[in-house]
């Protein structure tokens, strides 16, 4: 299951623009800066348990999915 995202509500608020404004007034969240909630798994929407290093941005599960794919060997 993934994580809600409001952008998903804009593809069918494309018609009516009117109610997009008001929408994206009241309903986007703020641009965060640091935190937990700066960053979302690329493959899944997960917020927490974020892996940043070597630019994968991928989340703890996803990057044990497919580790082996993009080339990380496990060791122990």
């Amino acid at each position: 299951m993934t994580a809600s995202d409001w952008k998903k509500i804009l593809k069918q608020l494309k018609n009516k623009p009117e109610i997009k404004k008001k929408f994206l007034k009241h309903n986007k969240p703020k641009e965060r800066k640091t935190g937990i909630a700066a960053r979302k798994c690329e493959r899944c929407g997960r917020f927490g348990a974020h892996i940043k290093s070597y630019g994968l941005n991928l989340c703890r599960h996803c990057f044990r999915e497919i580790a082996e794919e993009i080339g990380f060997k496990k060791y122990s």
